[in-house]
């Protein structure tokens, strides 16, 4: 394994062109919508706009989305497909107990809107009722640990971050209802409006649940949230591994925390015999405590109350459903209507029963030949990443035999799973939306503690199959990409090779580069968190990334709302190295010959093109602010007109020259992988 550089790889695996399928492709006469293409836009001024300007212009958004694109055509054929599926099953008897039984009653009770209003807050009657009757902060501590309540802190399990063959328990920030610190503490108008329209929503649902004093809780309850958000870490700090990874006894954590009854949150939990922790966002976990420990009982009960019915919004009556859309879906992210409830019918079954979905998707829409082609794809682009490796001119050859080795142990998960949840211990009774939401929830955290004292499964996966996605994983240093990803615009076997590598090569590359991010590449390839690298080097890839940093942080989303770079750093590390290994690929897979000109576009041209059209989309204002404040990834746009400045061949393609609005010199452009 530690031999086993790109020279090897290189001959267990054909450098082939794809295996085109027998059909022509799905978009254009090669794969590329050349029609979405603005030509008025010179490629060195606005990359994005060159190839998707007409479309952007003449697209409308469709009013229940706060952006749509690329991912979200895909993700509405993925979502048919499983609504087909799914009311097959609830329309079809099935054996009792058996997964077919489940989808199918799981989806017929959520879909019975008549049926839920006519029970109205009964289902919930006895969850408000124990909130209510909490008469001390050790009954709020025993409530925020038991599954579908909310709570100022999280517990998750996963495995240990340097011993990633066991699993440990986490405990992190958690409470807020917008979505994230900055929301409670800017003072930009937009925001202050936010926070303004946020309290009237808290009261008209603590109204619809007819509870009195709407309006003062609701403003105590802003007042509890924002004291968390004051003490919880940003983004930019959540980011970086080692300052999360916290080991403590459960004798440290009442000794380090004091004030918060911690022994009544883990019985509640479930977990009140366990000794060892992993704290996460340490101060945070610890100012979080006194800030319970200070707020006064009858605000924990409302916060509690209010978040227990936003939470369960989708299965109580319509009322409180359109309220908490009019919100969440509204006045947050820009939304004028609510998705049909079909839809979020199949979203519901999904988080709830999502392997008995994947197997009945697999089935029908993932034949075995996909799987062989990305297989394929996938050592293709090992092969290029281990080339570029060794071709750096900034790492020492000790850091890159260890970069090689972990690029060997990478494990690609294409596809579905080996093998699939059992839902067996699951009770879905139909009529009963409230209660199978609340049991799905539970069994999923019984099926979380058990795991406790096991080896950690390694064939587990974090996504579903028919989600347009993919991940990588580097406690198990694994890349893993969800068969419903494995379609046009990322994938199509009948489209030209340039393509395939600038849409899936490059999302392929994306996941191999996560492995050697600012936050991956303290893993070693076992997966522990572990520095494999010489200081040397360590210093060398910081100054790189940071240049990547301050390019990114001078993008500016909305008028002053720019991106944020650190908090965006792997994503967009993810990005450059992905499109510098795609293009590897591609010209490795020519061997030597000239790519074929079509339509006028050179192979390079194509691959662009590709690349920039698989990030396609249209956003709502609220949508992209939200996005911008609170995700790590950077806008569409952005990965695209940010990141081909930094590749010296889409200069050659496009003939970009100094003068070009996305010109950068070459000592200026960013090269890490």
């Amino acid at each position: 394994m530690i031999k086993l550089m790109s020279t090897v790889l290189a001959s267990l695996v054909t450098l082939s062109p794809l295996v085109r399928g027998a059909e022509g492709p799905q978009i254009g006469s090669f794969g590329l919508d050349l029609s979405a293409r603005k030509l008025t836009v010179k490629p060195g001024d606005d990359f994005y706009t060159y190839a998707n300007g007409s479309w952007v212009d003449s697209f409308v958004i469709p009013p229940d989305r706060s952006f749509y694109g690329s991912f979200t055509k895909l993700a509405e054929l993925s979502e048919q497909r499983v609504r087909d599926l799914i009311e097959s099953a609830s329309k079809t008897p099935a054996a009792p107990g058996s997964n077919a039984q489940k989808v199918g009653d799981f989806y017929a009770s959520f879909m019975d809107q008549a049926a839920i209003d006519a029970k109205g807050l009964g289902p919930i009657q006895a969850d408000l009722a124990r909130i209510a009757a909490a008469k001390s902060h050790a009954d709020i501590a025993t409530l925020f640990g038991l599954p579908g309540y909310s709570s100022a802190f999280g517990v998750a399990i996963g495995p240990d971050l340097k011993d990633p063959n066991r699993y440990a328990l986490n405990l992190g920030q958690s409470g807020l209802g917008l979505p994230d610190r900055d929301y409670y503490l800017s003072q930009d108008p937009k925001l202050v409006e936010l926070r303004r329209q946020y309290t009237a929503h808290i009261a008209s649902l603590l109204t619809l649940a007819h509870l009195g004093n709407a309006e003062e809780k609701a403003k105590h309850i802003l007042d509890f949230e924002t004291a968390l958000a004051r003490v919880q870490w940003s983004i930019e700090k959540r980011r970086d591994t080692e300052a999360n990874y916290n080991p403590r006894t459960k004798g440290e954590i009442l000794a380090y925390a004091p004030g918060f009854a911690w022994q009544a949150f883990f019985d509640a939990s479930e977990i009140g015999d366990r000794q060892h922790f992993i704290l996460n966002q340490l101060t945070a976990v610890r100012d979080s405590a006194a800030v319970v420990a200070k707020t006064p009982l009858p605000t924990l009960k409302a916060y509690l109350t209010y978040h227990y019915l936003s939470d369960h919004a989708s299965v109580l009556p319509q009322a409180i459903d359109h309220e908490n859309f009019a919100f969440y879906g509204t006045a947050l992210s820009g939304v004028p209507q609510q998705r049909e409830r079909w839809k979020r019918g199949v979203q519901a079954v999904g988080r709830a029963l999502g392997d008995a979905i994947g197997q009945l998707y697999v089935e029908k829409y993932f034949p075995p030949e996909s799987k062989a082609k990305m297989e394929t794809l996938v050592a293709n682009l090992r092969i290029a990443l281990g080339e570029r490796i060794e071709a750096l001119d900034w790492m020492t050859p000790e850091t890159k035999k260890r970069a090689q080795e972990k690029l060997a142990a990478f494990t690609p998960k294409i596809g579905y799973p080996n093998k699939w949840k059992d839902y067996s211990a699951l009770e879905i009774v139909r009529g009963d939306a409230f209660g199978n939401a609340e049991r799905a929830n539970l069994w999923e955290w019984h099926r979380e503690l058990a795991r406790l004292d096991k080896p950690v499964d390694r064939d587990e996966w974090q996504m579903q199959v028919s989600e347009i996605n993919a991940y990588y994983n580097p406690l198990n240093n694994e890349i893993v990409f969800p068969a419903a990803i494995l379609q046009p615009p990322f994938f199509d076997p009948s489209a030209d090779d340039a393509v395939n590598y600038g849409g899936i090569g490059a999302v392929i590359g994306h996941e191999m580069s996560h492995g050697f991010d600012d936050q991956g590449r303290k893993f070693a390839p076992d997966g522990s968190l572990r520095d494999w690298w010489t200081a040397a080097d360590a210093s060398a890839f910081k100054e790189r990334a940071k240049r990547l940093v301050a390019e990114f942080s001078g993008f500016q989303a909305l008028p002053g709302l720019y991106v944020k770079g650190e908090n965006t750093l792997g994503e967009n590390i993810g990005d450059l190295g992905g499109l510098n290994i795609a293009l590897r690929a591609y010209h490795d897979s020519l061997k030597g010959r000239d790519a074929p000109v079509l339509e006028g576009l050179t192979g390079d041209q194509r691959f662009f093109l590709s690349f920039a059209q698989v990030w396609r989309s249209k956003f709502r204002d609220d949508a992209l602010r939200n996005q911008v404040m609170s995700d790590v990834h950077s806008p569409p746009y952005f990965r695209v007109d940010g990141e081909l400045p930094n590749l010296d061949a889409w200069y050659t393609a496009f003939d970009v020259k100094p003068g070009d609005k996305l010109y950068l010199p070459p000592d200026q452009r960013v090269r890490i992988w």
